[in-house]
């Protein structure tokens, strides 16, 4: 197994992970900026503000791209297994 090819599954896999996360990163960042802005409109400093609607749409975003999610894994995981002969040089 040559160093190029560690270096390209690392990168498949790096890509994979950014895809996997991407979805709940992005939906906790807009509703922690959204409340946060209005926390900043009304002075109200409650930590239980932030965290709650959070939790929720992370929830939903789950709930929503958890089969894309799960099929992107598993054909990943199914293209790296049947590689396994080519990346240690039995084809």
């Amino acid at each position: 197994m040559s160093p190029d090819l560690v270096v390209e599954v690392g990168r498949q896999s790096l890509w994979v992970i950014a895809l996997l996360v991407a979805p709940l990163l992005l939906s906790a960042l807009a509703t922690g900026l959204l409340i946060g802005m209005f926390q900043a409109a009304t002075s109200i400093n409650e930590m239980t503000l932030s965290f709650i609607p959070k939790l929720i749409v992370l929830a939903i975003a789950l709930m929503l791209s958890g089969a894309w999610m799960l099929e992107l894994i598993v054909s990943f995981s199914r293209e790296l297994i049947m590689s396994i002969p080519e990346l240690i040089g039995l084809q």
